[in-house]
């Protein structure tokens, strides 16, 4: 890898990191990135998922303020998301390329339609009755099934749990973003695992992403938390659109 190359990919995770800390989909910015510079797609995908993991842990350590009194939620949902990631990671290693890749963008889509409508659905659920501190039983199962996501193909996995755990949960959306990043650590961290023991990583590049992310998380988690609810909230969907967008135009 030349220097210029070397640069190119540190600079990428950092981008990625801090907009992973905020809203999430960081790996469009470093997996095209990968494609460019001639990384076979697979080899792109695994050495990507090793090298953000570090990046989402910075981030979840720098909202972690906002994670007190969630511990419950985080154990339960956390069981969650590493049984997602494994089933993810698994299919990954053992499915021909592509299969899930070809319904991302329209999950990406339609998870920003989720935020853009969650104030709304919040109303319409706090005027049938009380909302249930747990999420009720439909939470678990979206966890779960975005930890398959996250561990298969990770970009825009954070808007996808901020859309899930927005809709079911009533709490700060600042709350709910420390607890999508801590959910997301778990997910990358079982697959980073699993490409680690099952798979080959291009290691001089899970390096320079690891150390790009650590530092984006960090910037961007500091950067997140001083944005109001509906900034926030068009941070997300704006981060999501763009993701679908790029997804929709490499298969072009």
């Amino acid at each position: 890898m030349e220097l210029w190359e070397a640069v190119v990919v540190l600079l990428a995770g950092v981008a990625a990191g801090g907009v992973n800390a905020v809203a999430g989909s960081g790996t469009l910015f470093t997996f095209p990135v990968l494609l460019a510079l001639g990384y076979p797609p697979i080899t792109a995908t695994i050495s990507n998922s090793v090298g953000l993991a570090p990046g989402t842990l910075s981030g979840t350590l720098a909202y972690r303020r906002e994670l007190a009194g969630q511990r419950a939620r985080l154990l339960r949902l956390g069981s969650m998301s590493f049984l997602g990631a494994v089933t993810g990671a698994l299919l990954l290693i053992y499915l021909p390329p592509g299969v899930f890749e070809s319904v991302v963008p329209f999950m990406i889509g339609a998870a920003c339609v989720l935020i853009v409508l969650q104030p709304r659905i919040t109303r319409w659920v706090h005027a049938r009755g009380p909302v249930r501190k747990d999420g009720g039983p439909l939470l678990p199962v979206g966890t779960y099934a975005t930890g398959v996501y996250g561990g298969y193909f990770a970009a825009a996995q954070g808007i996808i749990l901020m859309s899930v755990l927005g809709t079911a949960l009533d709490d700060d959306i600042q709350r709910l973003n420390a607890l999508k990043n801590a959910l997301a650590t778990i997910v990358n961290g079982t697959a980073a695992v699993f490409y680690i023991v099952l798979a080959s990583p291009a290691w001089p590049v899970v390096g320079l992403l690891a150390a790009g992310t650590v530092m984006g998380g960090h910037l961007g988690a500091r950067f997140g938390r001083r944005l109001s609810p509906t900034a926030l909230r068009v941070c997300l969907v704006l981060v999501g659109l763009s993701a679908a967008v790029q997804l929709l135009m490499g298969r072009v």
